[in-house]
């Protein structure tokens, strides 16, 4: 049986309460974008705390680096991990390295790690979804010549974009809110090739062991 790594017992480890973090963050962005009559002191705690997730993805990055002992060429080698520790907002996308994992897997893969990308990428679109119609709302609400007057606006927005679909009814106006939909574009396509590609497997290997499971004819 091969020893396991560090790295991957550090990343097995920590893999369940960075998720917590990330759901801690956008909870506290959420608030400081939906709840404008907030007190200060309420912002102020849910800016902190937005700041002590931060700290913990910013830990478990230099941690894997360091137990990699790949040095600099780390950041090469990682750029998912890089964009996601310097936007916490788009930690969703680590999906992409599980459906990798697939991928690479010798031999026949289990069906229930076909399940667990589906689902994992599923969960990471309304994330995603959620986080970057917050993130555009908040640059669009209030400027001259923008659709988005609410945060049902955004969430359409987002819905639409995400799914390829484009009605084209609401959109962007302002240059970040643009930036954002053209990340939100790119996320979109990978989702959606990551479950169309699991679930293509899953359908190819269920009907490879029906014909290998049926009686051959006389």
């Amino acid at each position: 049986m091969d020893e396991v790594s560090p790295q991957v017992r550090w990343e097995q480890r920590t893999e369940l309460p960075l998720a917590l973090a990330s759901l801690v963050f956008l909870a506290g962005y959420a608030v400081l974008v939906l709840a404008q009559d907030l007190p200060s002191v309420w912002r102020d705690l849910c800016a902190a705390v937005m700041a002590a997730a931060w700290a913990l993805f910013a830990v478990d990055y230099g941690a894997r680096w360091r137990l990699s002992g790949q040095g600099p060429r780390f950041v090469r080698t990682h750029k998912l991990d890089t964009v996601v520790v310097l936007l916490p907002l788009l930690r969703p996308l680590r999906v992409v390295k599980v459906y990798e994992a697939v991928q690479r897997r010798r031999g026949q893969p289990r069906l229930s790690l076909h399940a667990r990308v589906i689902a994992y990428a599923g969960v990471t679109t309304v994330l995603l979804g959620f986080a970057c119609a917050l993130a555009v709302y908040d640059r669009e609400r209030g400027a001259p010549g923008t659709d988005m007057h609410t945060f049902g606006d955004a969430l359409w927005w987002a819905a639409s974009t995400l799914t390829t679909v484009g009605y084209g009814d609401v959109v962007p106006v302002t240059t970040g809110g643009r930036l954002i939909a053209v990340a939100l574009m790119a996320c979109g396509l990978a989702l959606l090739g990551a479950v169309t590609g699991s679930f293509s497997s899953w359908l190819i290997q269920v009907f490879s062991r029906e014909g290998d499971e049926r009686p051959s004819g006389n």
